[in-house]
């Protein structure tokens, strides 16, 4: 029998894997090799930032023989993290990604810019909203209750912390991920001007 997948914290051996689940769903849900061709961009804005800075809020869903095919990572306060994302992350990666200094040309180095701009993530209507996350799985291991699980473990280790309420910023046009998240209990938050981003927020307290 093949072993069931099952949800752990993340441990530094599971970098390639979450990195390749973040490539395999960063355009919408989908694949984004074609668009972003250089496969460690995208984790190292949106996935290995949050298992460096706050590893222990940082969860993977394994297929049962230690490959991560899913992930929940975030922090619980992101003011502090985009603090930290200047100061420690930032530097790691500049080499491989250095600050644009003449304006972007195609895709990729829009995401660069977005890289060496943390500042965007602080907005005051976000402030009740401490925490953030982000949660992606293969496609194999949707709608399977895995993401439903991934997001319970997510959010009782941030009410263990006293953490209030957690947002999240969504591309409006991933209707499938807007759907999965309002079954959860998030709701709208109203920004001014969100570009093409939805912004979703809940307590972090168990529901029901």
């Amino acid at each position: 029998m093949r072993p069931e997948p099952r949800i752990r914290p993340y441990r530094p051996t599971d970098r390639a894997g979450v990195a390749a689940v973040c490539v395999l769903t960063a355009l919408d849900g989908g694949d984004s090799r074609e668009r972003y061709p250089d496969e460690e961009l995208m984790p190292s804005l949106f996935a290995a930032p949050y298992c460096h800075l706050e590893p222990e809020l940082a969860f993977v869903l394994d297929d049962g023989s230690g490959r991560a095919v899913g992930y929940v990572v975030g922090t619980a306060d992101t003011r502090r993290f985009v603090k930290d994302f200047r100061e420690t992350w930032i530097p790691r990666v500049a080499r491989r990604y250095p600050e644009p200094v003449t304006e972007p040309r195609d895709p990729g180095e829009e995401m660069i810019r977005l890289l060496h701009t943390p500042e965007r993530m602080i907005l005051p209507e976000l402030d009740a909203y401490p925490a953030h996350l982000h949660i992606d799985l293969l496609p194999d291991y949707q709608r399977r209750g895995f993401g439903r699980a991934l997001m319970e473990t997510f959010l009782a280790a941030l009410a263990d912390r006293g953490v209030p309420a957690v947002h999240l910023g969504m591309v409006t046009a991933n209707t499938a991920a807007r759907a999965f998240y309002d079954r959860l209990g998030f709701h709208e938050i109203p920004v001014p001007d969100p570009g093409p981003l939805t912004y979703l927020g809940r307590s972090t307290a168990a529901a029901g």
